[in-house]
């Protein structure tokens, strides 16, 4: 493949797949909204005391916007060993490491312009040495500990002890107790002064009321970044992955989708950039997913119309978070708009054949090809042909395109 590049807000992406991951933790141990966000402001609010700057800065906002990035990956691989498994409880008291592990391991994905190494790993160490890996503050590095002070302290300020305070300042002053009673055992001096140096009452009013994110991408610079083909491919494979582990039933769906698209583009004609953005696209389509509960994606039978109706807002979800990364206005239309039908029957808009593009309608196809191929815990993958004669079936009946259909039976044969 030629050496062109593509050009990515990875900032903006890594703050969209913050609000998914929220989605999950929220699910899974009731952290309020925007948690990977307030963690990350924080942080960056924190790195003014030691003068961090330009890259090193943004390095930082994606680990904090991205720190608990394997939490799916925990709760299958989890789950897999251990159906019975409370999972919360689990998490909570005894394998925080595990996601701390997956996590850094995954992370290495992301084109970091500095040495993050060991920041998503020993982001749980307490300054005292009785974290997971009984590391003392002095062993771990400092981006770990400033993420680690920002995220204990956001999970404290949102605890039902904390939520009961109507009074801003009422909030911060227990915060601030909080932070003096864990001096020298969760947080080290140097990191608690920070906090209490670079944020205010009037900037936690700002996490309460919502008003600071705007605030967090004045001081983040969002330059958009030029990537090869691997490196693309890196980053894509890493948000697909977060949304595979989120269901077993769905594992490698993004993946498979996103391979699928670039293979069409490619047997085609398109050009090397289009081929990329059709692969990032794919691997991104179900990211709305992360907003839908288990309960509903692994249902083997039937989903009742409320159930049908939650399951179609992940569409949706896909839209509006992308809609968060900027310049990204193609990219996001081909992966949300893949459950619009030609006939207007389709989700979340209803859009008609008019308003779709050859784009839009190749992820359309690709997606109920690799849906229908690929086997899941409850089912067995339809054979190429067979799943070729269902979506002839559907062009038939306006639902997909015709020539895109038949142009698929030969892509994939």
């Amino acid at each position: 493949m030629d050496e062109k590049q593509l050009s990515i807000d990875i900032v903006g992406l890594a703050g969209a797949y913050a609000y998914a991951i929220d989605c999950v933790e929220a699910e899974l141990i009731n952290t309020a909204n925007k948690h990977g966000k307030r963690v990350a402001y924080m942080s960056v609010c924190m790195a003014k005391y030691w003068n961090v700057e330009s890259d090193a800065l943004q390095d930082l906002a994606i680990c904090a916007l991205l720190h608990d990035n394997a939490i799916t990956q925990y709760i299958a691989e989890e789950v897999k060993k251990n159906p019975g498994i409370d999972i919360r409880d689990d998490f909570l008291n005894k394998k925080a490491n595990l996601h701390c592990i997956y996590g850094e391991r995954n992370i290495a994905k992301i084109p970091f312009k500095t040495n993050v190494s060991n920041v998503i790993l020993y982001h749980h160490e307490h300054a005292d040495g009785t974290g997971p890996f009984k590391k003392t503050w002095q062993e771990v590095p400092l981006f770990a500990r400033i993420i680690h002070l920002a995220d204990v302290i956001d999970v404290f300020a949102n605890s039902k002890k904390c939520r009961q305070e109507k009074c801003i300042q009422r909030k911060w002053d227990k915060c601030c107790e909080f932070l003096v009673k864990e001096k020298g055992i969760l947080f080290d001096d140097e990191c608690i002064e920070a906090f209490l140096e670079t944020i205010s009452k009037e900037t936690f009013a700002s996490l309460e009321d919502g008003t600071f994110e705007s605030e967090l991408w004045e001081i983040v610079p969002r330059k958009k970044q030029m990537f090869d083909w691997n490196t693309c491919k890196n980053i894509a494979d890493f948000f697909a992955n977060i949304v595979d582990y989120k269901s077993p039933f769905t594992s490698r769906h993004s993946i498979g989708v996103a391979e699928k698209a670039a293979q069409f583009a490619r047997y085609i004609g398109y050009d090397v950039l289009d081929i990329e953005k059709m692969y990032l696209a794919g691997a991104l389509h179900d990211m709305g997913k992360m907003a839908v509960g288990n309960e509903i994606l692994e249902k083997p039978d039937k989903l009742t119309d409320e159930e049908f109706d939650k399951m179609k807002n992940h569409a949706g979800y896909t839209y509006l978070i992308l809609s968060q990364v900027n310049d990204f206005e193609d990219i996001r239309d081909w992966a949300a708009l893949h459950h619009e039908k030609l006939n207007g029957k389709g989700y979340p808009f209803g859009k008609t054949a008019d308003e779709l593009n050859e784009q839009e309608r190749i992820m359309a196809c690709v997606d109920i090809y690799q849906a229908l191929t690929e086997e899941r815990p409850y089912k067995k993958g339809m054979s190429h042909e067979k799943v070729c004669d269902i979506l002839d079936d559907m062009a038939e009946k306006g639902f997909v395109d015709a020539d895109i259909s038949r142009k698929m039976r030969d892509c994939f044969h």
